[in-house]
């Protein structure tokens, strides 16, 4: 069963860097699904985190260029993994409505500012265009006996006025996909909380310590994994673990997944097409464990 359903695709920066994997596990449970992502040409940084600490014209002209070039190429909707580049369209859209900031942004690019478009991130086409019913029916290999954590992080679900999806407070979306796949997915009581965001270099200590207590908090849940949707939460649980561990005395080796990663390995898709080697603290253990041996990591 497929969804037979067309978005042009905004990757991010990230997604050609730090979460490369997360690109290639997108678009490969995209295309396992018939979703159709048409990549946005010519496309450039958003603006993401520190454009709009220093200029909220400047960084919603950046959005606002990439949303034209959406229009530019006949269609009215674009997808983004990353949550953090979703927040930036969706903020820029919302204070475009005003005629006055509208005007000043269209300075900005030359030519008038496309507010047409819209804008999901890929979890939220997947729950609510896809449905999880048709995720669940593409399930090959079902990850029964994996226990996870879903952890949304900060921005994904709020402020809710413009990112309006899910439960602000308590999203499901993920936890729902993971369910669907066989997996058994703990009651996470800080799904939603910051794991220190961009403050890894200014204020690592802030960083070992959220992230830290998102990583006890898992272990103390029962989980084996915990499951991200978004790079920079993913970077900071996984690619600092070593890091967290040495400062709060932790003894953590927690595989910190894309949801895309494991939606990939329930459809049957190899390891390497989702880039499950680039991930930091190897998930061997927790992949053979599923009955998937494959190549060591």
């Amino acid at each position: 069963m497929s969804c037979a359903l067309s978005y042009a695709y905004y990757p991010g920066c990230s997604s050609t860097g730090t979460s490369v994997e997360y690109d290639m596990s997108s678009r490969a449970i995209c295309a396992a699904l018939d979703i159709k992502l048409s990549d946005v040409p010519d496309w450039s940084c958003c603006g993401s985190t520190p454009a709009h600490t220093v200029d909220h014209t400047l960084s919603s002209a950046l959005s606002a260029r990439n949303l034209s070039q959406v229009a530019s190429m006949g269609l009215t909707a674009a997808v983004t993994p990353c949550p953090s580049c979703l927040s930036n369209l969706r903020t820029a859209q919302h204070r475009m409505k005003n005629d006055s900031f509208r005007q000043k942004v269209s300075k900005l690019l030359d030519r008038p500012a496309d507010i047409t478009v819209e804008t999901k991130s890929v979890l939220q086409i997947l729950v609510e265009d896809c449905g999880v019913d048709r995720i669940r029916a593409k399930v090959t290999r079902p990850l029964t006996g994996l226990t996870v954590a879903a952890y949304y992080g900060c921005i994904m679900n709020r402020p809710a006025e413009i990112m309006n999806f899910d439960d602000r407070e308590h999203p499901m979306a993920m936890d729902n996909i993971m369910a669907a796949l066989g997996a058994t997915v703990v009651p996470f009581p800080l799904k939603v909380e910051c794991c220190g965001a961009s403050f890894g270099i200014p204020r690592r200590d802030v960083v070992m310590r959220l992230s830290g207590k998102l990583l006890d908090t898992a272990k103390e849940m029962g989980a084996m994994a915990l499951v991200t949707a978004c790079p920079l939460c993913q970077m900071n649980l996984d690619m600092r673990q070593e890091q967290i561990n040495s400062a709060n005395g932790s003894q953590h080796h927690m595989p910190i997944f894309y949801f895309t990663q494991l939606m990939g390995l329930a459809f049957g898709l190899s390891e390497k097409e989702l880039g499950i080697d680039k991930l930091c603290v190897n998930p061997r253990t927790v992949i053979d464990a599923l009955g998937m041996e494959g190549q060591p990591l």
